[in-house]
């Protein structure tokens, strides 16, 4: 008996805003698989009634990606050519299918990337900050304590550091920012790209948040924040300090500059030898 030939697995980027950014790779998929995971299917049928595609659709998302996965590498399995969609952009960029992915990779199902818009290299490319290395965090923690954590892991980071925010959160993590990059730190606000009001500003994080305040309209829509990299021998260098003297009230003078060194980055014989 003949054993039918594996499916494969696209993983389709989709437009992030304006419905004329899809390649036509992308729409030749859609139109030919037999089935596309959207990680939600309401939204999708929008941008696929637009092109006048007609694929059948089932739901992946955060919260039912474990129980559909197992269903979708059936099918997969079986012969069947299924692409992943996400509500906009690249998937997996902060968006469901890594678990996905990671299970077609294992089991040596083909998995091809078709590739197209992204919020995350749109905002790099006009931000005009340094883009030839950057890191990409996705959204920070919901938690005001454990989003300061994580931004006090960066203080050090020389790269150019790019963000994903939501509306609701987009001040307090601005003002979050602030408390550990400093008011003065170089960054970028991209916001609703590709969209009717896209808009791109800033200079420091306190420019930013002053303009934001300004109108309450432009705390509307989806963010892209980018943040310079620390420069060691100015803001990066300060702070340290700032640490050094208030961990040397309670430390010896040797384990304060090895914490201090820890926490910032700057090495820790220039800690210590400090005043």
């Amino acid at each position: 008996m003949e054993t039918k030939q594996r499916g494969t697995l696209f993983i389709v980027a989709t437009p992030i805003g304006n419905l004329a950014d899809i390649t036509l790779r992308a729409m030749d998929t859609l139109r030919q698989v037999d089935l596309i995971a959207a990680e939600d299917t309401r939204h999708s049928k929008k941008l696929l009634h637009h092109h006048g595609i007609h694929t059948p659709m089932v739901s992946l998302h955060k919260h039912n990606e474990t129980k559909k996965i197992s269903i979708i590498l059936e099918q997969l399995e079986r012969g069947k050519e299924i692409a992943l969609i996400s509500d906009a952009g690249t998937p997996l960029i902060s968006d469901p299918g890594y678990k996905l992915v990671s299970q077609t990779r294992t089991r040596g199902i083909k998995t091809i990337a078709i590739p197209g818009a992204s919020a995350l290299t749109a905002a790099l490319c006009v931000s005009g900050l340094p883009t030839e290395r950057f890191i990409f965090e996705g959204f920070l923690p919901a938690k005001k304590q454990q989003r300061l954590h994580r931004l006090q892991e960066l203080v050090a980071e020389q790269r150019t550091m790019v963000f994903y925010e939501a509306p609701h959160r987009i001040l307090d993590t601005l003002e979050n920012m602030i408390t550990i990059f400093g008011a003065n730190r170089q960054a970028v606000l991209a916001k609703e790209l590709t969209k009717v009001f896209e808009t791109t500003y800033g200079e420091t994080l306190a420019d930013i948040i002053l303009w934001l305040t300004t109108d309450r309209d432009r705390q509307r829509g989806e963010f892209v924040i980018l943040v310079k990299g620390s420069d060691h021998n100015s803001d990066n260098a300060i702070q340290a300090q700032q640490i050094m003297a208030i961990l040397s009230r309670e430390l010896p003078h040797s384990q304060a500059a090895h914490l201090a060194s820890k926490i910032t980055g700057v090495r820790k014989n220039l800690l210590y030898n400090s005043p």
